[in-house]
C-alpha cells in the first residue's frame, strides 16, 4: 500500500470495506465461484477437437493460455514498443511485459470476484499479439497506409483475433477471442456490462464490421463475459502508472511533473486504489463497475499521460511523418513483391512460408492470395521494432540516416 496521498483523489481507499473483504474471504475459503463466472465447460470452439476439450489435468481455458504463449507472435512482443520507440534502454517496458502486467492486474480482480482466472489469463496474454512495431504510433502509420489503399481500417485488437483465430490455426475458444477483440484500453467506461454474443457467426460479423468501419464498430464493443470486462479495465490500470514510470526513466518528465504529486509512485497507488475500487463495487454483481471518483481519477490520469507523455513521445514529434512515409514505402514494396510473385522477397521468406508451415500442422492453409493488402498487413504488424528498422534499411539504405538522427543506434 502506498503511504502517499493522491492530491487529485485524496479519499480513494486502497483497502476494501470490512463487509466486502469478509464476503470475498468467505467465498474464497469455500473455493466458490461467482454465479456470473464463465465455467470451463462453456468454452466454444470452431472445431470439436478432442485434444481441446475441458479435462481434469488441463481445463479448457488453460489450454488457450498455453496455445498463446507458444506462438511466435507472443514471443515477438518482447521486441515491440509499449510507448517509447527508437531507444536503447533495457529498463523501459516492452509490450511483452505489458501483457503480463495486464494479466496480473486482471487476475487480482478476478480472484476476489470469483471469476475464471484461466480465461482471464488467456485473454490478457493474447490481447496484443496483433500489435504493430512502434506501439500506437506504428498502429496509426499502418492504418494510414492500409486505409488509403483499401478504404478499410487497421486496429491491433482486430488483428490480434486474426493472428489467434486465422493465422495460427490454434482453435481458441470463442470467449477468449471475444475478450481479445473487446479489450480496447483506449475506451474507458465506468460500468462494463456483457454483450449477448454467443457464436462464431456473431464474432465473424463483429470482425468484419471492424475492418469495414473501424472506430464506428470498435467503439461499441462489449465483452460477452465478465472475465473479458475485467481484462478490458485492467489494460488501463496496467499502463496508466507504468507508462509514467517509463517516461521518468526516459527523461521526458520528472517526478514532480504530475498534478497528483505522486510521480512514479502513482503506479503503486493506482494498482491498490483502482483494483480495490472495482472489487468493492463489482463483488456479487453481473457487471464490472467503478465508483464515480475512481473513474474520474482514471480518466484524469490518462488525460495527463496524453498531455505530458504520449503526445511528446518520439513518434508523435516533428519527424513522425518521416516514419509514417517509411511504413507506406515498405507497404508498397511488399505489395509489389506479392503481385510479382517474387519468392525471394522477405514477405515470402519470413512470413508466408512460416504461416503456411504452421497452418499445415492443423490441416489448414493460408489464403494469402485472396487479399494481398491484408497479407501485407499481416506481415508488417508481425514485425518487431528491430526487424522493421533492419528491413527498411535493407530496402531503402538512405533510411539509416533517419534512424541515426533519432538516436536509435548507440
Amino acid at each position: 500500500m502506498s503511504s502517499r496521498i493522491n492530491l487529485c483523489a485524496p479519499t480513494l481507499r486502497e483497502t476494501l470495506s470490512s463487509e466486502v473483504a469478509a464476503a470475498v474471504l468467505e467465498q474464497r475459503s469455500h473455493g466458490g465461484m461467482s454465479p456470473y463466472a464463465t465455467p470451463n465447460e462453456a468454452a466454444v470452439r470452431r472445431r470439436d477437437d478432442a485434444r481441446d476439450r475441458d479435462g481434469a489435468e488441463r481445463p479448457a481455458f488453460i489450454r488457450d493460455s498455453e496455445k498463446i504463449i507458444h506462438l511466435p507472435a507472443y514471443n515477438r512482443l518482447a521486441g515491440k514498443t509499449q510507448v517509447y520507440s527508437l531507444r536503447a534502454n533495457d529498463d523501459i517496458s516492452r509490450r511483452g511485459l505489458h501483457v503480463q502486467l495486464v494479466s496480473r492486474v486482471a487476475r487480482d480482480i478476478g480472484l476476489s470476484l470469483g471469476l475464471n482466472l484461466d480465461l482471464i489469463e488467456a485473454i490478457a496474454l493474447g490481447h496484443d499479439v496483433g500489435h504493430t512495431p512502434f506501439g500506437h504510433a506504428g498502429e496509426r502509420f499502418l492504418n494510414d497506409a492500409y486505409h488509403a489503399r483499401t478504404g478499410r481500417w487497421f486496429f491491433h485488437n482486430v488483428q490480434s483475433v486474426r493472428v489467434l483465430d486465422v493465422l495460427s490455426g490454434r482453435n481458441l475458444a470463442l470467449q477468449t477471442l471475444d475478450g481479445v477483440i473487446c479489450h480496447n484500453g483506449e475506451c474507458e467506461r465506468q460500468v462494463f456490462e456483457t454483450s449477448d454474443l454467443s457464436s462464431f457467426d456473431d464474432l465473424d460479423a463483429v470482425v468484419s464490421g471492424c475492418w469495414k468501419t473501424g472506430e464506428g464498430a470498435i467503439g461499441h464493443l462489449r465483452p460477452m463475459t465478465l472475465e473479458g470486462c475485467v481484462v478490458r479495465v485492467s489494460d488501463i490500470i496496467a499502463y496508466v502508472g507504468k507508462d509514467r514510470q517509463d517516461a521518468i526513466a526516459a527523461g521526458f518528465v520528472t517526478e514532480d511533473s504530475f498534478d497528483d504529486g505522486l510521480g512514479g509512485a502513482y503506479n503503486s497507488w493506482a494498482l491498490g486504489a483502482f483494483i480495490t475500487d472495482i472489487i468493492e463495487h463489482s463483488f456479487g454483481r453481473n457487471r464490472i463497475e467503478m465508483s464515480e471518483e475512481a473513474f474520474a481519477e482514471m480518466r484524469r490520469a490518462k488525460r495527463e499521460n496524453f498531455e505530458k507523455i504520449y503526445n511528446a513521445s518520439e513518434l508523435n514529434g516533428e519527424r513522425a511523418e518521416e516514419i509514417s512515409a517509411l511504413f507506406a514505402r515498405v507497404y508498397d514494396r511488399m505489395l509489389d513483391d506479392l503481385r510479382a510473385g517474387d519468392e525471394s522477397s522477405p514477405i515470402f521468406r519470413h512470413h508466408i512460408v512460416d504461416v503456411e508451415r504452421a497452418l499445415s500442422y492443423y490441416g489448414q492453409i493460408y489464403r494469402w492470395q485472396d487479399d494481398l493488402d491484408l497479407t501485407v498487413v499481416d506481415y508488417i504488424s508481425s514485425m518487431t521494432d528491430d526487424y522493421f528498422v533492419a528491413l527498411a534499411q535493407n530496402l531503402f539504405p538512405e533510411s539509416e540516416a533517419l534512424f541515426r538522427r533519432r538516436g536509435y543506434f548507440c
